[in-house]
Protein backbone atom coordinates (compact mmCIF):
# COMPACT_ATOMS: atom_id res chain seq x y z
CA UNK A 1 0.00 0.00 0.00
CA UNK A 2 1.28 3.29 -0.72
CA UNK A 3 1.79 5.49 2.67
CA UNK A 4 -0.35 8.73 2.34
CA UNK A 5 2.77 11.26 1.47
CA UNK A 6 3.27 8.93 -1.21
CA UNK A 7 -0.19 8.99 -2.30
CA UNK A 8 -0.24 12.92 -1.95
CA UNK A 9 3.31 13.40 -4.13
CA UNK A 10 1.82 10.63 -6.74
CA UNK A 11 -1.56 13.07 -6.79
CA UNK A 12 0.76 16.36 -7.54
CA UNK A 13 2.61 14.84 -10.26
CA UNK A 14 -0.60 13.65 -12.18
CA UNK A 15 -1.99 16.85 -12.01
CA UNK A 16 1.49 18.30 -13.25
CA UNK A 17 1.36 16.02 -16.22
CA UNK A 18 -2.35 16.99 -16.27
CA UNK A 19 -1.66 20.89 -16.44
CA UNK A 20 1.22 20.65 -18.82
CA UNK A 21 -1.12 18.37 -21.60
CA UNK A 22 -3.89 21.20 -21.30
CA UNK A 23 -1.49 23.73 -21.84
CA UNK A 24 -0.10 21.58 -24.81
CA UNK A 25 -3.33 21.05 -26.47
CA UNK A 26 -4.32 24.47 -25.90
CA UNK A 27 -1.72 25.06 -28.61
CA UNK A 28 -3.46 23.21 -31.15
CA UNK A 29 -5.99 25.54 -33.54
CA UNK A 30 -8.48 23.02 -34.09
CA UNK A 31 -10.53 20.94 -31.59
CA UNK A 32 -11.38 17.23 -32.17
CA UNK A 33 -11.17 15.15 -35.27
CA UNK A 34 -14.33 13.71 -36.85
CA UNK A 35 -15.06 12.45 -40.56
CA UNK A 36 -17.11 14.96 -42.35
CA UNK A 37 -18.48 12.05 -44.79
CA UNK A 38 -18.83 8.62 -43.86
CA UNK A 39 -17.88 7.54 -47.47
CA UNK A 40 -14.95 8.85 -49.70
CA UNK A 41 -15.37 11.87 -51.68
CA UNK A 42 -13.09 10.98 -54.20
CA UNK A 43 -13.21 7.56 -56.13
CA UNK A 44 -11.23 5.62 -58.98
CA UNK A 45 -13.07 5.50 -62.00
CA UNK A 46 -13.36 4.73 -65.60
CA UNK A 47 -10.69 2.71 -67.55
CA UNK A 48 -7.73 5.01 -67.95
CA UNK A 49 -5.54 7.54 -65.84
CA UNK A 50 -7.28 7.00 -62.64
CA UNK A 51 -8.76 3.96 -62.72
CA UNK A 52 -6.36 2.43 -59.87
CA UNK A 53 -6.20 4.75 -57.42
CA UNK A 54 -7.73 8.69 -56.48
CA UNK A 55 -5.83 9.11 -53.38
CA UNK A 56 -3.28 11.56 -51.07
CA UNK A 57 -4.68 15.49 -51.97
CA UNK A 58 -3.31 18.71 -51.87
CA UNK A 59 -6.54 21.11 -51.14
CA UNK A 60 -6.28 25.06 -51.41
CA UNK A 61 -8.99 28.05 -51.14
CA UNK A 62 -8.65 29.71 -54.77
CA UNK A 63 -11.64 31.94 -56.41
CA UNK A 64 -13.71 31.21 -53.44
CA UNK A 65 -13.64 27.03 -54.31
CA UNK A 66 -12.01 24.23 -52.66
CA UNK A 67 -9.16 23.42 -55.57
CA UNK A 68 -7.95 19.92 -54.77
CA UNK A 69 -5.02 18.31 -56.69
CA UNK A 70 -4.91 14.36 -56.30
CA UNK A 71 -2.88 11.57 -57.18
CA UNK A 72 -4.61 9.44 -59.59
CA UNK A 73 -3.31 5.68 -60.45
CA UNK A 74 -3.80 4.11 -64.03
CA UNK A 75 -3.34 0.60 -63.86
CA UNK A 76 0.07 -0.21 -64.49
CA UNK A 77 0.89 1.62 -61.46
CA UNK A 78 1.69 5.24 -63.63
CA UNK A 79 0.97 8.39 -61.26
CA UNK A 80 -0.63 11.69 -62.62
CA UNK A 81 -1.99 14.88 -60.37
CA UNK A 82 -5.75 15.09 -61.17
CA UNK A 83 -7.78 18.38 -60.36
CA UNK A 84 -11.15 19.14 -59.01
CA UNK A 85 -12.96 21.73 -57.72
CA UNK A 86 -15.85 22.23 -54.85
CA UNK A 87 -17.84 24.97 -53.50
CA UNK A 88 -18.59 23.19 -49.62
CA UNK A 89 -15.54 21.30 -49.38
CA UNK A 90 -17.04 17.78 -49.70
CA UNK A 91 -19.04 17.71 -53.64
CA UNK A 92 -15.83 17.64 -55.42
CA UNK A 93 -16.30 18.16 -60.17
CA UNK A 94 -13.15 16.71 -61.85
CA UNK A 95 -11.91 17.62 -64.73
CA UNK A 96 -11.48 15.07 -67.12
CA UNK A 97 -7.85 14.94 -67.97
CA UNK A 98 -4.64 15.42 -65.61
CA UNK A 99 -2.99 18.41 -64.91
CA UNK A 100 0.39 17.12 -64.12
CA UNK A 101 1.46 13.66 -66.39
CA UNK A 102 5.15 12.30 -66.11
CA UNK A 103 7.37 13.74 -68.63
CA UNK A 104 10.83 14.76 -67.17
CA UNK A 105 13.54 11.75 -67.00
CA UNK A 106 12.90 11.94 -62.95
CA UNK A 107 8.99 11.47 -63.09
CA UNK A 108 8.97 9.16 -66.37
CA UNK A 109 7.10 5.12 -66.21
CA UNK A 110 6.70 5.91 -62.13
CA UNK A 111 4.97 9.17 -62.13
CA UNK A 112 4.13 12.37 -60.06
CA UNK A 113 3.00 11.46 -56.56
CA UNK A 114 1.68 12.99 -53.49
CA UNK A 115 1.03 16.77 -53.53
CA UNK A 116 1.50 19.60 -51.57
CA UNK A 117 0.16 23.47 -52.43
CA UNK A 118 1.73 26.83 -50.65
CA UNK A 119 1.30 30.45 -52.05
CA UNK A 120 3.44 32.95 -52.17
CA UNK A 121 1.74 36.24 -53.17
CA UNK A 122 -0.01 35.36 -56.61
CA UNK A 123 2.37 32.21 -57.24
CA UNK A 124 1.58 28.33 -55.99
CA UNK A 125 3.96 26.46 -54.93
CA UNK A 126 3.76 22.58 -55.85
CA UNK A 127 5.96 20.33 -53.99
CA UNK A 128 5.66 16.70 -54.90
CA UNK A 129 7.16 13.15 -55.88
CA UNK A 130 8.82 12.41 -59.11
CA UNK A 131 9.38 8.68 -59.49
CA UNK A 132 10.86 7.23 -62.54
CA UNK A 133 10.81 3.30 -61.16
CA UNK A 134 14.40 4.03 -59.81
CA UNK A 135 14.70 6.85 -57.33
CA UNK A 136 11.86 9.01 -56.00
CA UNK A 137 12.78 12.54 -54.91
CA UNK A 138 11.12 15.63 -53.99
CA UNK A 139 10.08 17.99 -57.03
CA UNK A 140 8.68 21.57 -57.70
CA UNK A 141 6.39 23.02 -60.03
CA UNK A 142 4.80 26.77 -59.74
CA UNK A 143 1.48 28.13 -61.38
CA UNK A 144 -0.80 30.62 -61.18
CA UNK A 145 -3.95 28.71 -61.92
CA UNK A 146 -3.23 25.44 -60.38
CA UNK A 147 -3.78 23.90 -63.68
CA UNK A 148 -0.92 25.01 -66.22
CA UNK A 149 2.37 23.87 -64.32
CA UNK A 150 5.91 25.05 -64.97
CA UNK A 151 8.22 22.45 -63.46
CA UNK A 152 11.47 23.44 -61.48
CA UNK A 153 13.04 20.25 -60.93
CA UNK A 154 13.93 18.20 -58.25
CA UNK A 155 15.17 20.61 -55.34
CA UNK A 156 16.01 17.64 -52.54
CA UNK A 157 18.20 15.04 -54.75
CA UNK A 158 17.92 11.60 -53.50
CA UNK A 159 20.68 9.62 -51.91
CA UNK A 160 22.17 13.25 -50.49
CA UNK A 161 22.27 14.52 -46.90
CA UNK A 162 23.13 15.10 -43.83
CA UNK A 163 21.60 11.96 -42.28
CA UNK A 164 18.99 10.56 -45.61
CA UNK A 165 20.76 7.45 -47.63
CA UNK A 166 17.55 7.43 -49.61
CA UNK A 167 14.56 8.61 -51.23
CA UNK A 168 13.15 11.99 -50.60
CA UNK A 169 9.75 13.44 -50.86
CA UNK A 170 6.82 15.05 -49.11
CA UNK A 171 7.82 18.63 -48.90
CA UNK A 172 5.64 20.97 -46.05
CA UNK A 173 6.71 24.49 -46.61
CA UNK A 174 5.95 26.87 -43.82
CA UNK A 175 3.56 29.23 -45.22
CA UNK A 176 5.37 32.51 -44.07
CA UNK A 177 9.20 33.43 -43.41
CA UNK A 178 10.85 33.15 -40.40
CA UNK A 179 13.79 34.50 -39.40
CA UNK A 180 14.46 36.09 -43.18
CA UNK A 181 14.41 32.16 -44.96
CA UNK A 182 11.50 29.49 -46.37
CA UNK A 183 11.23 26.63 -44.38
CA UNK A 184 10.37 22.67 -45.44
CA UNK A 185 9.59 19.61 -44.00
CA UNK A 186 10.58 16.74 -45.59
CA UNK A 187 10.89 13.28 -45.66
CA UNK A 188 14.09 11.17 -46.08
CA UNK A 189 15.72 7.70 -44.91
CA UNK A 190 18.02 7.19 -42.22
CA UNK A 191 20.74 4.40 -42.05
CA UNK A 192 18.31 2.11 -40.46
CA UNK A 193 16.26 1.87 -42.97
CA UNK A 194 13.18 4.29 -40.98
CA UNK A 195 11.57 6.93 -42.69
CA UNK A 196 11.58 10.11 -40.96
CA UNK A 197 11.52 13.86 -40.78
CA UNK A 198 14.35 16.50 -42.27
CA UNK A 199 14.61 20.39 -42.21
CA UNK A 200 15.57 22.46 -44.77
CA UNK A 201 15.36 26.25 -45.67
CA UNK A 202 15.75 28.43 -48.51
CA UNK A 203 15.72 31.96 -49.55
CA UNK A 204 14.66 31.89 -53.20
CA UNK A 205 12.13 28.52 -52.75
CA UNK A 206 14.45 26.42 -55.22
CA UNK A 207 17.75 26.25 -53.75
CA UNK A 208 17.89 24.49 -49.92
CA UNK A 209 20.05 23.74 -47.21
CA UNK A 210 19.56 21.56 -44.39
CA UNK A 211 18.76 22.99 -41.25
CA UNK A 212 19.96 20.21 -39.20
CA UNK A 213 22.22 17.16 -38.77
CA UNK A 214 19.83 14.72 -37.77
CA UNK A 215 16.18 14.27 -37.87
CA UNK A 216 14.20 16.44 -36.94
CA UNK A 217 11.70 14.52 -35.59
CA UNK A 218 12.55 11.32 -35.39
CA UNK A 219 10.47 8.21 -35.30
CA UNK A 220 9.53 6.00 -31.85
CA UNK A 221 10.35 2.90 -31.21
CA UNK A 222 7.63 1.01 -29.69
CA UNK A 223 4.90 3.46 -30.69
CA UNK A 224 2.51 4.27 -33.16
CA UNK A 225 5.38 5.91 -35.43
CA UNK A 226 8.15 3.29 -34.92
CA UNK A 227 8.98 2.80 -38.62
CA UNK A 228 7.32 6.36 -40.44
CA UNK A 229 7.43 9.86 -39.78
CA UNK A 230 6.29 12.09 -42.74
CA UNK A 231 5.08 15.46 -42.97
CA UNK A 232 1.15 15.88 -43.61
CA UNK A 233 0.21 18.96 -45.41
CA UNK A 234 1.46 22.38 -44.81
CA UNK A 235 1.76 23.49 -41.71
CA UNK A 236 -0.29 26.01 -39.79
CA UNK A 237 1.65 28.80 -38.00
CA UNK A 238 0.48 30.25 -35.72
CA UNK A 239 1.83 32.86 -32.94
CA UNK A 240 1.85 30.01 -30.22
CA UNK A 241 3.51 27.54 -32.62
CA UNK A 242 4.40 26.04 -36.34
CA UNK A 243 1.69 23.23 -35.94
CA UNK A 244 2.20 20.21 -38.18
CA UNK A 245 0.22 17.42 -39.08
CA UNK A 246 1.82 13.74 -39.58
CA UNK A 247 1.51 11.03 -41.22
CA UNK A 248 3.16 8.07 -38.88
CA UNK A 249 3.44 4.52 -39.59
CA UNK A 250 4.24 1.25 -37.35
CA UNK A 251 5.94 -1.24 -37.91
CA UNK A 252 3.47 -3.10 -39.35
CA UNK A 253 2.56 -0.09 -41.62
CA UNK A 254 0.00 0.66 -40.17
CA UNK A 255 -0.91 4.74 -40.70
CA UNK A 256 -2.32 7.10 -38.10
CA UNK A 257 -2.18 11.17 -38.04
CA UNK A 258 -0.22 12.96 -35.08
CA UNK A 259 1.07 16.59 -34.56
CA UNK A 260 3.84 18.09 -33.85
CA UNK A 261 4.56 21.95 -32.98
CA UNK A 262 7.76 23.75 -33.15
CA UNK A 263 9.02 27.04 -32.23
CA UNK A 264 7.54 30.18 -34.26
CA UNK A 265 10.72 31.62 -34.05
CA UNK A 266 12.74 28.17 -34.91
CA UNK A 267 11.23 25.75 -36.76
CA UNK A 268 14.08 23.64 -35.54
CA UNK A 269 13.15 23.39 -32.38
CA UNK A 270 10.65 20.78 -30.88
CA UNK A 271 7.88 22.00 -28.28
CA UNK A 272 5.00 19.41 -28.60
CA UNK A 273 4.09 15.88 -30.18
CA UNK A 274 1.44 13.51 -29.96
CA UNK A 275 1.91 10.59 -27.73
CA UNK A 276 -0.99 9.12 -29.40
CA UNK A 277 -2.57 9.32 -32.96
CA UNK A 278 -5.37 11.79 -33.56
CA UNK A 279 -6.88 9.97 -36.38
CA UNK A 280 -6.78 6.53 -36.94
CA UNK A 281 -8.58 4.11 -40.45
CA UNK A 282 -11.20 2.82 -38.93
CA UNK A 283 -13.81 2.60 -41.88
CA UNK A 284 -13.72 -0.46 -44.28
CA UNK A 285 -12.77 2.01 -47.49
CA UNK A 286 -9.59 3.17 -45.44
CA UNK A 287 -8.38 -0.63 -44.17
CA UNK A 288 -9.01 -2.13 -47.09
CA UNK A 289 -7.82 -1.12 -50.80
CA UNK A 290 -4.34 -1.37 -52.73
CA UNK A 291 -2.39 -0.62 -49.33
CA UNK A 292 -4.44 -1.30 -46.22
CA UNK A 293 -4.62 0.35 -42.89
CA UNK A 294 -4.03 3.57 -44.37
CA UNK A 295 -5.21 7.63 -43.56
CA UNK A 296 -2.54 9.74 -45.01
CA UNK A 297 -3.25 13.40 -44.47
CA UNK A 298 -2.17 15.96 -46.69
CA UNK A 299 -4.21 18.39 -47.65
CA UNK A 300 -5.86 21.16 -45.10
CA UNK A 301 -8.24 24.23 -45.64
CA UNK A 302 -9.09 26.82 -43.14
CA UNK A 303 -12.68 28.25 -43.88
CA UNK A 304 -14.60 30.30 -41.07
CA UNK A 305 -14.23 28.31 -37.72
CA UNK A 306 -13.64 25.07 -39.43
CA UNK A 307 -10.62 23.15 -40.63
CA UNK A 308 -11.00 20.67 -42.82
CA UNK A 309 -8.28 17.63 -43.73
CA UNK A 310 -7.92 15.77 -46.50
CA UNK A 311 -6.56 12.26 -46.85
CA UNK A 312 -5.91 8.96 -48.81
CA UNK A 313 -7.41 6.36 -47.50
CA UNK A 314 -5.45 2.58 -48.04
CA UNK A 315 -4.12 4.13 -51.44
CA UNK A 316 -7.28 4.07 -53.02
CA UNK A 317 -10.07 6.27 -51.95
CA UNK A 318 -10.42 10.29 -50.80
CA UNK A 319 -11.79 11.23 -47.36
CA UNK A 320 -12.42 14.34 -45.80
CA UNK A 321 -11.98 15.38 -41.99
CA UNK A 322 -13.35 18.48 -40.27
CA UNK A 323 -12.71 20.32 -36.85
CA UNK A 324 -13.62 22.96 -35.23
CA UNK A 325 -11.47 26.03 -34.55
CA UNK A 326 -9.64 27.33 -31.52
CA UNK A 327 -9.06 30.84 -30.38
Amino acid sequence: MHSRKTRFLLAISFLAASVALAAQTHDLPFGRWKRASNEPILSPQGTTWESAGTFNPAVVLHDSKFVMLYRAQDAAGTSRLGYADSSDGLHFTRRPEPVLSPEADYEKDGGVEDPRLQKFGATFYLTYTGYNKKDAQLCLATSSDLIHWDRKGVILPAYKGNWNVGWTKSGAIVPEKIDGHYWMYWLGTSADKTDQMGLSYSDDLLHWTEATTTPVLSRRPGMFDSRVVEPGPPPILTDRGIVLVYNGADDQLVYRTAVAIFDPHDPRKLLYRSDTPIFNPEREWEKVGQVPNVVFIEGLVRKDNHYFFYYGAADKFIGVAEAQSVP
